[in-house]
């Protein structure tokens, strides 16, 4: 039975089609995954993968092995535009 996983994983140096095809094509091929997708804006990768055939740690492997790191603990929030407020 398979047991498969979606994951969303941040990559902070994600930033061009390159690293898009460089992450899509290391990970496309691993045995278990079912579908990878890159986005620029956010810099995460969405991973479906059956985690009888593939661990978390080969799928970090994989990404470093062609030179992208996973970012690990909380990100930080996004900046908002706008004025600052005048509390004084």
């Amino acid at each position: 039975m398979a047991s498969v996983q979606d994951i969303v994983l941040s990559v902070p140096d994600v930033s061009c089609e390159h690293c898009v095809k460089a992450i899509n094509g290391a990970l496309g091929p691993l045995p278990g995954v079912e579908a990878v997708a890159t986005d620029i804006p956010t810099k995460k990768v969405h991973l479906r993968y059956d985690s009888e055939q593939l661990s978390l740690e080969q799928v970090e492997e994989a990404l470093d092995d062609v030179g992208y790191t996973v970012a690990k603990g909380p990100q930080p929030e996004p900046k908002r535009s706008g004025k600052p407020l005048n509390l004084l």
